[in-house]
Formats: C-alpha cells, sequence, structure tokens
C-alpha cells in the first residue's frame, strides 16, 4: 500500500504542482504590471511613404519598363540622372 501511494504522488501529485508552478510563474509578470513587447492596443505607425520619382526617371522607368531601352542603357541613363 505504501508503495502505491507513493506511485500516485509521483505520476499525479508532483507533474500537477510542476506545472501550477510554471502556470504561476507566467502569470506574475504581466501581474505585476510589466509590459510585453506585444502590445496589440496601441496600432503600429504608418511607414514612411517612398520619395517621389523625378519625371525624368519615371519616364526612364517607363521605356525600359515598355521594351524601349535595354538594360544597359538603362543603368547608364539612371546614373547619369543621379549625377
Amino acid at each position: 500500500m505504501p508503495v502505491f501511494i507513493a506511485m500516485i504522488m509521483i505520476l499525479i501529485i508532483l507533474p500537477l504542482a510542476f506545472f501550477f508552478v510554471l502556470l504561476a510563474g507566467e502569470a506574475g509578470p504581466s501581474a505585476r504590471g510589466r509590459r510585453t513587447v506585444d502590445r496589440p492596443d496601441e496600432p503600429y505607425p504608418d511607414p514612411p511613404a517612398p520619395p517621389p520619382l523625378d519625371p525624368a526617371e519615371q519616364e526612364l522607368r517607363m521605356r525600359y519598363a515598355r521594351g524601349e531601352i535595354d538594360r544597359e542603357e538603362f543603368l547608364q541613363r539612371r546614373i547619369d540622372l543621379e549625377r
């Protein structure tokens, strides 16, 4: 009979006690008012808008997209526009 009681304690009661200790440890920081990384109540700011393209660069991109100029010419003209 004492062996049966010892097995019940080892197999049932001790794991449950360990589980509740872990559960209390997880609830502890939030119960004490510690802020976490995830704050769903605060919305994320909008990403910054991309800088507007120069009209000449827009036209260059359109000509490249239409296939009027090849890649080498596109890259060279883009470098020329950045100067």
